[in-house]
């Protein structure tokens, strides 16, 4: 099982000093030195206006860390595609296809929170709608060999081909799996797949459950079932202290950070993303003693093992992490992802990068 580097640039606390460009900047380094660690890849959100995080372009930050690094691979985390022109999705990362010599992952969803389509001009209420065309258009622009046309319900274009092409053939693609209604989308099409392991808990009941429903999807519309990978927020503690500033960093992104971004009101939910208000309902009573490892890892290097193995055993080829959330200052995160690939990722076959291998021997 492989590890990689996330973030959703999480920067919304009372009396936070640190600034939105600042921390742009710390995510910069810190995907940079997941390359150096060996770490698989680096997978950096898409939010905007502050309204969950503060980075808006991951493709323009991913091509600055392409430029600094050499094996890791770059993912957005994930494009919010509804919002977006899907030829320009497409062009954006066939460029940084080629400049990172096919390092790219794709990952695409359609967000939750109406505050950021509202700005845009997109229709928040028509989202799964527009995410289902866009993913074609996407993959056309991408591996049509001469120019390509499109017709449907939100998308009329003739006659395209972009420049330039990407350098994989395909680019891998996953589609962020909140729901069945993604999860089939993902399994028309033999895509792979990123889950949220407590909406995979709440929608499925389990991880395992929610790979099996992907697995037979792709069955049944005659595709090979690709990769799965979730995430995880994850704080190391392996004393009293570390432990109760792994629970406060997850407590204050729950208060001030994630409930702001998700609707409280039914009528400003499309009725396929109301499950969004259990999420939330979960969120606001959440207390330190609840948290587990449904979606969160805090704990001793031992424990953290014990929580991963059981999310490989559920079929997971690659977990990401979320090491700086909750305002942790980037000295705290650079040192557990140290602790990460030192006390933990060596209990996992496959996990150090190639270049992290030849370095090592």
């Amino acid at each position: 099982m492989k590890f990689g580097y996330f973030t959703l640039s999480d920067n919304h606390y009372p009396g936070n000093q640190r600034t939105a460009n600042e921390f742009v900047m710390e995510i910069r380094d810190q995907a940079v030195y997941a390359d150096k660690i060996g770490m698989h890849s680096a997978w950096i959100g898409e939010h905007h206006f502050d309204r969950l995080g503060v980075n808006s372009r991951p493709s323009t930050v991913l091509a600055n860390v392409a430029a600094l690094t050499k094996n890791i691979r770059l993912a957005p985390a994930i494009t919010v595609l509804p919002i977006h022109h899907p030829v320009h999705v497409a062009e954006e990362w066939a460029t940084l296809d080629l400049l990172s010599d096919g390092r790219v992952d794709f990952a695409a969803g359609r967000g939750y929170d109406h505050e950021e389509y509202q700005p845009f001009g997109a229709d928040f209420f028509k989202s799964a709608e527009m995410f289902d065309e866009g993913i074609d258009v996407v993959l056309k622009a991408w591996t049509e060999p001469g120019e390509w046309s499109h017709k449907g319900a939100y998308y009329d274009i003739e006659g395209m081909a972009i420049t330039p092409k990407p350098v994989q053939q395909p680019i891998p693609f996953y589609i962020a799996s909140f729901s069945k209604i993604s999860l089939e989308m993902a399994g028309r099409r033999g895509l792979n797949v990123i889950f949220a392991p407590f909406a995979a808990a709440m929608v499925f009941g389990g991880l395992d459950k929610g790979v099996d429903f992907y697995r037979e999807a792709c069955v049944s519309h005659g595709h090979k079932p690709g990769r799965a990978m979730c995430s995880y927020f994850i704080h190391i503690a392996e004393t009293p202290e570390e432990d109760e500033t792994g629970r406060q960093a997850m407590m204050d992104y729950y208060q001030y950070s994630a409930l702001r971004n998700i609707p409280d009101d039914p009528a400003k939910m499309p009725p396929n993303m109301r499950y969004f208000l259990d999420i939330r309902e979960k969120l606001a009573v959440a207390t330190k003693e609840s948290m587990n490892d449904r979606s969160i890892l805090i704990g001793t290097p031992a424990q953290i093992i014990e929580s991963l193995k059981k999310a490989e055993a559920a079929g997971m080829d690659e977990i990401i992490l979320y090491f700086n959330i909750g305002r942790k200052p980037h000295s705290m995160v650079i040192e557990q992802m140290d602790r990460f690939m030192r006390d933990i990722a060596p209990a996992f076959d496959d996990a150090l990068s190639v270049g992290a291998k030849t370095a090592a021997e």
